[in-house]
């Protein structure tokens, strides 16, 4: 017996970050986007807790139990008492150290999965409590959707959204790595009063009213200059984008992804074909928002 769970990448089209915490992390506003670009995990009983994985970047995965995936079987196995020895494989289609919670997307994954083989069915808030465990992007890959995640990300309040909007991704040549964007951040903070971070209530309306107009003369990030600072190609990625006619650039999360709203199915096609020409990126991908959070196929 298997179980295979589907779940989906995300784009942040706000995220606000507040200074450093004591314990190092960050208070954020962090409002998601589930978007339908999707790894499959699918988890099989075995001798000895393993992970494979196949599918684009995917010798970047560790295939060790630091990965997300193995730190949720782990996890789920020591809270119900059941045996860890599993054969995780993760089919990959989410950019790898790109922005978009791949990583995330995988640890709710298994733990679905798991939860499923097994014949857990822990409820859903004995769920997304070992989600936040294992890192601030993971309780949001679970439920999917739409959604504003404050403390670090973790918790997370559902949105409405008024109906699909559509976007184009680029994939960078190379990956960043979310800890030195967040140092970068805070470097490049030294000396500035940092305000609370808040939800824009005028995205928030352009969401729920479903308005791509409106919905990109609100989206911000405020890691994209650290992003910047550390991979300034990405400068002319987001340039090629805004004058192929995307309505807004933006690097994803902690970048090297960058995400391009754009306002229809044809005009995605527009800006995916000029991204593909300028020679700023690797790869370019179509797709659209909101997505259902992890499900089990």
């Amino acid at each position: 017996m298997s179980v295979t769970v589907r779940v989906p990448a995300k784009v942040n089209v706000q995220l606000a970050v507040g200074a450093a915490r004591a314990d190092g992390f960050h208070d954020l506003a962090n409002v998601f986007l589930a978007v339908g670009l999707y790894d499959e995990v699918t988890v099989t009983p075995a001798d000895d807790l393993r992970v494979t994985c196949a599918g684009p970047d995917a010798a970047q995965v560790p295939l060790d139990r630091t990965n997300l995936a193995a730190r949720a079987a782990l996890a789920l196995a020591e809270r119900y008492d059941r045996d860890p020895r599993v054969h995780l494989h993760i089919a990959k289609d989410i950019p790898v150290a790109g922005g978009m919670a791949g990583g995330s997307a995988d640890g709710a994954g298994a733990l679905l999965a798991c939860d499923t083989l097994w014949g857990i069915g822990a409820p859903r808030g004995e769920l997304l409590d070992i989600c936040a465990e294992l890192g601030s992007d993971v309780p949001f890959s679970l439920v999917g959707g739409a959604a504003l995640g404050t403390g670090r990300g973790e918790k997370l309040t559902p949105l409405e959204v008024g109906s699909a909007f559509h976007w184009v991704f680029a994939m960078a040549e190379r990956g960043l790595s979310t800890p030195a964007v967040f140092r970068e951040f805070d470097r490049l903070a030294e000396g500035r009063d940092i305000p609370e971070p808040v939800a824009s209530e005028a995205l928030l309306d352009a969401l729920a009213a479903g308005d791509p107009d409106a919905l990109a003369a609100t989206v911000s990030n405020d890691l994209q200059p650290a992003a910047l600072s550390l991979f300034p190609e990405l400068a002319d990625t987001l340039a090629s984008g805004r004058g192929a006619g995307a309505l807004a650039a933006l690097v994803s999360g902690s970048g090297p992804t960058t995400a391009f709203l754009v306002r229809d199915p044809g005009s995605a096609e527009t800006v995916a074909e000029a991204l593909r020409a300028s020679g700023t990126c690797r790869t370019v991908r179509v797709a659209t928002a909101p997505a259902a959070g992890a499900t089990v196929l």
